[in-house]
């Protein structure tokens, strides 16, 4: 066309074929590719299997399932052992091949589970009784549950150092002690709902109740841990060794009915 004024540039503007825009995953040859597939998968076994070796160092995972191996069963004879210790005859913790039986077969047996329960409980019920008195607040529940945790922190170390200063050879670990104080939650517990629903005559009545019963249970139970070095011997109490050792078994039982009624009532009104 003479009078054409540009050339016609659309045909070899025309999109390349299909052909030319092919997967990237071509970039890597397919050997290159399966071999880091299977080189990743080597090391996340390798990770797997080297914190699975390292983990009971720190988190003895191990000893943990066997205080939280529970039933329903052990839970209610456990906190009715709590509650009325005055029965109960037998204390002494069941073993089987030098190894202590499950919770779930010895209610003597000491076990987290309830204490772990009984203090999520308690902050949950310290709550409800500052929110009844128009005194909530996240902050204020806050303090209540770290000031819970510290107190029994500074209860566990402090048994820990009388153990070692008396020279005791027992057979107590850390995570019987943590145990042992934390059941006194569910004595807090019902005085902190006594409060709630009969006010401050029913707190301190059945926190009274309560504050006995576990005087009694960690007496019984802790006696035969403290003192099993001398009652293996036939000796109880004819030493001033062993003598030292019923007291501080005292002292740990008197403590608890202490941190009871500490923890417990400025939440009562």
């Amino acid at each position: 066309d003479p009078h054409r004024l540009f050339e016609d540039t659309s045909a070899a503007a025309a999109p390349p074929p299909a052909a030319a825009y092919a997967p990237q995953a071509a970039f890597l040859p397919d050997p290159v590719s399966s071999f880091a597939a299977a080189y990743g998968s080597s090391l996340a076994t390798q990770g797997k299997e080297l914190v699975d070796r390292n983990i009971d160092r720190f988190i003895p995972v191990t000893k943990l399932k066997y205080y939280f191996a529970v039933d329903t069963v052990y839970v209610s004879r456990k906190l009715g052992l709590l509650l009325f210790p005055f029965l109960h005859q037998d204390w002494q913790v069941q073993y089987q091949q030098d190894t202590p039986v499950a919770p779930r077969f010895d209610v003597n047996a000491p076990d987290l589970y309830i204490p772990v329960m009984a203090f999520i409980t308690y902050i949950l019920v310290a709550g409800l009784a500052l929110g009844t008195q128009n005194r909530f607040s996240p902050d204020l529940l806050g303090l209540q549950a770290s000031s819970a945790l510290a107190w029994l922190i500074v209860e566990v170390l402090a048994i820990l150092l009388s153990l070692y200063l008396v020279t005791v050879n027992t057979d107590l670990s850390t995570i019987d002690l943590v145990a042992f104080s934390g059941y006194k939650y569910v004595g807090m517990i019902v005085g902190l709902l006594a409060g709630l629903l009969f006010g401050k005559m029913g707190y301190y009545l059945l926190l009274s109740w309560c504050c006995v019963t576990i005087f009694v249970f960690t007496i019984r139970t802790l006696r035969l841990k403290i003192l099993s070095e001398a009652a293996a011997e036939g000796v109880l109490v004819q030493s001033a060794k062993n003598q030292l050792r019923m007291y501080l078994t005292m002292a740990v039982a008197g403590l608890q009915p202490l941190i009871m009624y500490w923890l417990t009532f400025h939440l009562v009104h």
